[in-house]
Order: structure tokens, then C-alpha cells, then sequence
């Protein structure tokens, strides 16, 4: 039996512009397209439309799908890898929620938690290995290098980072957004505060080293695909941005 598009639409809750965006992508093909050029779907693309959902109900960006797809044609090798990323996220949610009724518990009777017993189910550890999985997939797969190898991870040092990194790149975004130049004071005096930051929690980053980084990530596709997925042209813009302020070194 095949399946309209707006049939599919109807069936899946996916809109039918999401779905033409899925085809034009090389995403969901049609199973066929009909003399009157209508796209007909059957079960294999409601299958490998389930599987599209399962991702981006986790967040995953359509090219990652895509590759994950690519790599891994098998459906049930898919659905197994899909099964274990969303029971990471069911046991995270359930020790928030535990904490969360715990709290409200603690509320109604008047009573203070101990801090050790506020955040339980934030920022675990598992939870940071799951965030990094991919990434750490791609660098052993590329460059044998392994992310999570060796001592425990440091939470707290991690969170800290993470923040301030976060934090850096949505700056050099906003700047290339707003059309600052890579080169200007504010822009150089973000990257000085950066490295600053890296060397006081023992990364030893010299201003060269920064800029090979954005080197680097300029011509590894899974880094320039992130970068370029938070802001169009930003891997460029931050390379250049390094480069002016390497140069001042």
C-alpha cells in the first residue's frame, strides 16, 4: 500500500513542507512519484520516517540524522542504539523527578534539603558521556583519540567549562551576526578571556594553539558541521579571529 503525502502528514504528524524538506535533502526519498508527480510512500519510508522522528525527538540536527542513517542502514541495529539513547534520558528524567517530588515534599512540611540532596540527576556523569558520545566516536573512529579514557570525569570542572565555552561561542556568534569584525578590541579581548579561562584550569593554550584549533576545525567535518550549525560562517569567522589575535602574540 502506498501513502500520499498528506497521508503520511496525517499518519506521523510531520507537516507536509517537513516532509518535501525531508525528500529534497536526500532524507526520506518517495517510494515512487506518481505521472501526476505526486510523492507515494510505503511502509519501508513510514519505517524510516519513525526511525527521522526517534532522533529529532532527541535532538539531533538532519545531518547528523543523515549520516547516522547512512552508516548504520540496518533497522533494527537503529532502533536497538535509539532504545539505549532514550532510556539514558528516561533515567535521567527519573532521578530529576525524584528529586523534583522530594523536593516539593520537603516544601510542604517545611523543611530544607540537605545540599547534597538538591541536585541529584543533574549534570551526572553518565549524563556527560552520553552528551559527548558522538564527538568521542568521531575522534576515535579518525584520530584514536579517546575523550573518556583515563580518570574519572571532574563534574564540577566539566559543568564550568562547558558553561564558559558555551558562553564564548554564542559571543563570537552574536559578533559575526552583528557584523563586528574578527579582529576588532572586543571581539580579541573575548579570545584573551577565553584562553585565560582554559590555561587557569590546566590546559596550558598558548595563542597559537588556539589558533591551529580553529584550524583544525575548519577541516574536520563533525567540528565544522557544529560550529557552522550554531551560526553560518562562525568555524571561518573564529579561525580568522584567532589568526589576528595570534599575530598580535
Amino acid at each position: 500500500m502506498l501513502y500520499t503525502v498528506k497521508e503520511v502528514s496525517e499518519l506521523s504528524g510531520v507537516t507536509i513542507k517537513t516532509l518535501h524538506h525531508y525528500h529534497k535533502i536526500g532524507l526520506l526519498q518517495p517510494a515512487e512519484i506518481s505521472d501526476a508527480g505526486y510523492r507515494l510512500y510505503g511502509a519501508a519510508e513510514l519505517e524510516r520516517l519513525q526511525q527521522i522522528r526517534f532522533y529529532r525527538e532527541m535532538d539531533f540536527q538532519l545531518e547528523q540524522i543523515k549520516e547516522l542513517m547512512e552508516e548504520t542502514p540496518d533497522r533494527l541495529s537503529i532502533l536497538t542504539e535509539q532504545e539505549k539513547l532514550l532510556l539514558g534520558r528516561w533515567n535521567r528524567l527519573e532521578r530529576m523527578l525524584q528529586t523534583l517530588r522530594q523536593s516539593i515534599e520537603y516544601v510542604g512540611e517545611g523543611k530544607r534539603m540537605e545540599p547534597e540532596e538538591l541536585f541529584k540527576g543533574f549534570d551526572s556523569e553518565e549524563e556527560w558521556k552520553d552528551a559527548l558520545a558522538e564527538q568521542n566516536r568521531h575522534l576515535k573512529e579518525q584520530y584514536d583519540v579517546d575523550l573518556l579514557e583515563g580518570a574519572p570525569l571532574d563534574l564540577h570542572d566539566m559543568n564550568e567549562q562547558a558553561k564558559e565555552a558555551a558562553d564564548f561561542m554564542a559571543g563570537m556568534a552574536h559578533a559575526l551576526k552583528t557584523g563586528i569584525r574578527h579582529d576588532d578590541e572586543r571581539v580579541q579581548d573575548a579570545i584573551h578571556e577565553h584562553l585565560r579561562f582554559m590555561n587557569e584550569h590546566g590546559h596550558a593554550f598558548t595563542a597559537a594553539d588556539f589558533a591551529g584549533q580553529t584550524k583544525f576545525f575548519l577541516h574536520d567535518e563533525f567540528h565544522l558541521r557544529m560550529l557552522e550549525g550554531q551560526q553560518t560562517g562562525l568555524a571561518y569567522y573564529l579561525h580568522a579571529a584567532a589568526e589576528a589575535y595570534a599575530n598580535l602574540k
